[in-house]
């Protein structure tokens, strides 16, 4: 019975040390004020800078490298105090949707849409193909690309790219449509999946993955947000929106073979197409990533995404997690800790695989006046139970103009403790990217 007494003691003992710990990291957070830089800013024009992507160099987290529309590629090498900016070009053309990545060889890659007669949606082959091009100085110069899943005249759109920490490989997934804004029924939409063994330079041919067909018509009723990660062994996880449902797929022999039928992660009431005020279309597709640190969280997996459940102008971000590997998924956690009427939008995650803390970034109108937004950052300790959040812009926009596009998503990327947000900002006329120095 005292052996017993002396164990339940020092259980005891651990799980106050956990918790204070958790607390100390909290207030840390909560106390600290976070320096924003803004990276780039339009002059004025009709289509600026937005959907901003950003990764920080594995071999040194002082260079990182961002994208933004339509064709900028941003690149700083004092850990984003200081910014760089170059046109990207590729003879296939660049055309929006930037998704930035880096290999364990400190190797970039920026993944884009296709616009090979550069005249957009005038040319019959606009999103012919999706692009990767790739860096080996930290971002100063670009390769010409190689083209992802060409099947003209179909298209395919809105990729996202993650690279294997075990060997390298590259798995890029997408959408593509028979016809893109088409109605008739006979045009469909699928999510697709391709992956390179050789550093970018070649692809291999797409995979369908998604179970069910959607329409044409970039809306709730299409399949799209496929956001790939990979598990501590090397499974590939994805998943995407469909019809007010976010839909799971998984491959554990790297990308093979995928699962029959598509699992459910959670319904998403309001789906993924929503209208924010002052804002325009609002995207609130899923985010997946993966634990990779040694805590006791390893290998779980984590799904973000914003929907409608509380009211249809009251738009909320949430978390879903997996500990066995995509089987059964938690009940959805909301992530945003305000207990007022107003939209949190934008979300996008990134899993520290260092420290497996949570970092979760959003656009917030919580405590403010109708159509003004700010960043907030909200960090988890402990995979996931709870949240902090704090604002880290430093002022807040007001609505932006009809006819401006603002585009359809934000992003982080943390790696040990150092964590760089990115998010689009309107002010006097003209988009800019910001980004925030963080250190937790």
């Amino acid at each position: 019975m005292k052996k017993i007494f002396i164990i339940i003691s020092i259980l005891s003992i651990v799980s106050c040390s956990n918790l204070l710990e958790v607390h100390k990291k909290q207030n840390s957070f909560l106390k600290s004020t976070y320096k924003n830089v803004k990276i780039y800013e339009s002059d004025g024009e009709r289509i600026g800078p937005c959907e901003p992507s950003i990764f920080i160099n594995p071999l040194n987290v002082n260079n990182i490298v961002a994208g933004s529309v339509l064709d900028n590629v941003h690149y700083s090498f004092d850990s984003g105090l200081t910014w760089e900016t170059k046109k990207l070009n590729s003879d296939l053309g660049v055309f929006g949707d930037p998704c930035i990545t880096a290999d364990n060889l400190g190797n970039f890659y920026f993944l884009h849409l296709s616009d090979p007669d550069k005249i957009g949606w005038r040319s019959d082959k606009i999103l012919n193909q999706i692009v990767v091009q790739k860096s080996t100085d930290g971002g100063k110069n670009w390769s010409s690309g190689t083209g992802i899943g060409n099947n003209s005249p179909k298209q395919q759109d809105k990729e996202w790219a993650v690279v294997n920490p075990l060997n390298d490989e590259i798995y890029v997934t997408w959408t593509e449509f028979d016809k893109y804004g088409s109605r008739k029924p006979e045009d469909k939409s699928r999510i697709l999946f391709s992956k390179s063994s050789d550093g970018g330079n070649s692809f291999s041919l797409p995979v369908k993955l998604s179970q069910f067909d959607g329409n044409c018509i970039d809306d709730d009723l299409t399949p799209e947000g496929a956001v790939p990660c990979v598990g501590i062994n090397g499974e590939i996880y994805v998943a995407w929106s469909f019809n007010n449902k976010i839909y799971f797929d998984k491959s554990i022999d790297l990308g093979k073979t995928w699962l029959e039928n598509d699992l459910l992660v959670s319904i998403q009431p309001g789906g993924w197409s929503t209208e924010i005020s002052g804002i325009g279309r609002s995207n609130g597709m899923p985010v997946t990533a993966v634990d990779h640190s040694n805590s006791k969280y390893r290998g779980t997996i984590y799904v973000n995404w914003t929907d409608h459940r509380n009211g249809t102008n009251n738009t909320d971000v949430f978390i879903s997690k997996s500990k066995n590997q995509g089987k059964t998924w938690s009940k959805p956690k909301k992530v945003n800790n305000n207990k007022s009427i107003s939209d949190q939008f934008f979300t996008w995650m990134s899993v520290d695989p260092k420290t497996g803390f949570i970092y979760i970034v959003y656009y917030d109108r919580a405590k403010l006046n109708p159509n003004q937004t700010n960043v907030t950052l909200a960090v988890s300790y402990n995979g996931g139970k709870n949240f902090v959040s704090k604002k880290i812009s430093e002022k807040p926009f007001a609505s932006v103009p009809e006819g401006v596009f603002f585009g359809d998503y934000n992003n982080i990327n943390s790696i040990n403790g150092i964590i760089r947000p990115v998010w689009t900002h309107y002010e006097s006329g003209k988009l800019s990217i910001f980004t925030a120095i963080i250190k937790d």
